[in-house]
């Protein structure tokens, strides 16, 4: 028995669940932004308190990996290293693309692209097969109208998360496909995790870092103003 407790923070909604061999024992979200700092050790509180956990030790932590929200990442990340740390279990991490795609059910006339935001155009995205096979790594890309024809002309595509909400207007062709209130949360990240457990792929606690993909700027409140 793998009692794994996994930690999302990489976008607006913190959340956090335990899972026991994949399977959802039970989890907490808020749909509130920049609520990880002050929320996220209540939830994580809650869920160990929780009547139907009866005292199961937890055997691994597993964390969204980014890209994503620096602050979230930064925060779930910490939370999560501390934690194994003290109980020295180990860490596991999960691509947030992949948590958000593992919202969806799969489809298999279709390829899946979960989008999170950047800021003004740009997403961070990857492409996976109704099997969460990678197709196309995760990225950061720009979106214009020629985005994703390559895919496009051959697949039907269904893009969600809350990088595509501004990408329905832009990406015109009869295979894509928006899905709307996607959300990444670590209910989700059950079975992965599992999955990392049982091959042992374990991060190292000390050099593990989440995947950014872009380097932190401090914005000014000019800056702020054009975004």
């Amino acid at each position: 028995m793998a009692v794994i407790l996994s930690i999302e923070t990489s976008t607006s909604v913190c959340s956090a669940a335990l899972h026991e061999n994949g399977n959802l024992i039970t989890g907490r979200e808020l749909f509130v932004p920049q609520s990880a700092a002050s929320q996220l050790a209540v939830q994580i509180d809650d869920l160990l308190s929780h009547p139907s956990v009866n005292g199961n030790p937890i055997q691994a932590v597993a964390v969204s990996s980014g890209p994503g929200s620096y602050t979230g990442l930064r925060i779930g990340t910490a939370t999560a290293k501390g934690i194994c740390y003290a109980l020295q279990v180990p860490l596991l991490a999960i691509d947030s693309l992949h948590v958000l795609a593992c919202s969806v059910e799969g489809n298999k006339q279709a390829l899946l692209c979960p989008m999170i935001d950047a800021r003004r155009m740009e997403v961070y995205c990857c492409v996976l097969n109704d099997q969460l096979n990678i197709v196309k790594g995760t990225h950061s890309r720009i979106i214009d109208k020629d985005s994703f024809m390559e895919l496009l002309d051959d697949h039907k595509v269904m893009f969600f998360g809350n990088g595509a909400e501004k990408c329905e207007s832009i990406v015109k062709h009869p295979n894509a496909e928006f899905l709307k209130n996607i959300y990444a949360t670590a209910s989700n990240m059950g079975k992965v995790a599992y999955q990392k457990y049982i091959a042992h792929l374990f991060e190292d606690l000390a050099s593990f870092e989440p995947n950014y993909l872009k380097d932190f700027v401090a914005k000014t409140k000019s800056a702020e103003k054009l975004l």
